[in-house]
C-alpha cells in the first residue's frame, strides 16, 4: 500500500496584506508524478518552495514523509532534506564550478570525502542523464539549454532522493528536447521509482509525466486526480487550460514501491 509522501493541510500563504494561499490541503503519495498547474500568480511556485523549505507558510502544516518539515532539530530536519531532490527552473547551476564539481557538490556537501567514489558517484549520475565523462569538465557557461537542463537533473538526483521537484523543467527547451528530457525523467523514475511534483504551464509535458494533476486556483487545490478525472471537473480553469484540445495518453501509473 502506498503512503504519503507529501502532506499539505490547511495552509495559507501570503505576502504582505495579499493572501495567497487559503486552506489548501494535497496529499501525493508514493510513486506518484503530480503535476502541478495554475494560472499565472495562482501561486504554483510558492507552495513548491513551501514544499521544500525554502519559504514558511503563514499558517498550516506540511509534512514529507510522515515527518514534519520543521522540527526544530537541525539533524532531523538536515537529514529529512536527503530525501528530495529539486529541479530549478533555469537550473541554478553554479557558474563558477565545473559541471562535474556542481554534482560533486551536494556528495562533499553531505559529508563523502571520498574522492575516488564521488568521481565514480558523478560520472554514474552523468550516465544516467545521458552525457559522458568528458562533458564533468566543462563550465554550465559552455553548454546547450538541453545539457545545462540534464546536468541540473543529474545533481537533483546525486542523493538518490525519494522525491523530486520539478520547476517547469522544459521551459525553454524547443519540443524535441522538451519531449526528450521528458522521456528521460519518465525512464528515470521507472527505473528508480521516485516520487515527483512538479510546475509546469506546458500540456505536452503535463500529459507525457503525470499520473495525477493538481489543479491550483480560487487560492486553493480545486481539482486533483488523473488527468482523465480532473478534465472532467467542471471549474473555469479546467476548461481554458485544456481547452478542449485530445488528451494526449499519460504514462501508466507506477507500481508501488
Amino acid at each position: 500500500m502506498s503512503r504519503p509522501v507529501i502532506e499539505v493541510h490547511g495552509l495559507w500563504s501570503r505576502y504582505g496584506d495579499t493572501v495567497i494561499h487559503r486552506e489548501l490541503d494535497l496529499v501525493v503519495e508514493q510513486g506518484q508524478m503530480v503535476g502541478l498547474v495554475g494560472g499565472s500568480g495562482s501561486g504554483k511556485t510558492t507552495l513548491l518552495r513551501e514544499v521544500v523549505g525554502l519559504l514558511r507558510p503563514w499558517k498550516g502544516r506540511v509534512h514529507l514523509f510522515d515527518c514534519p518539515l520543521y522540527s526544530g532539530d537541525p539533524g532531523v530536519d538536515r537529514a529529512l532534506r536527503q530525501r528530495f531532490g529539486m529541479l530549478f527552473q533555469q537550473g541554478a547551476l553554479y557558474s563558477a564550478l565545473s559541471v562535474f564539481d556542481n554534482l560533486a557538490f551536494p556528495l562533499r556537501e553531505f559529508g563523502l570525502e571520498d574522492e575516488s567514489l564521488i568521481r565514480d558517484l558523478v560520472h554514474l549520475k552523468l550516465a544516467m542523464v545521458e552525457l559522458d565523462p568528458r562533458h564533468g569538465l566543462l563550465k554550465p557557461a559552455e553548454l546547450s539549454g538541453g545539457m545545462v537542463k540534464r546536468v541540473a537533473l543529474a545533481r537533483a538526483l546525486a542523493l538518490e532522493p525519494e522525491l523530486l521537484i520539478l520547476d517547469e523543467p522544459t521551459a525553454g527547451l524547443d519540443p524535441d528536447r522538451s519531449e526528450g528530457f521528458v522521456r528521460l525523467i519518465r525512464e528515470l523514475q521507472a527505473e528508480l521509482g521516485f516520487t515527483v511534483i512538479m510546475v509546469t504551464h506546458d500540456l505536452a509535458t503535463l500529459t507525457g509525466l503525470s499520473t495525477h494533476i493538481a489543479v491550483l486556483a480560487d487560492q486553493r487545490i480545486v481539482a486533483f486526480g488523473t488527468p482523465e478525472e480532473v478534465r472532467r471537473v467542471e471549474h473555469p480553469f479546467i476548461s481554458s487550460f485544456f481547452g478542449g484540445a485530445a488528451a494526449a495518453p499519460g504514462p501508466a501509473a507506477p507500481a508501488p514501491l
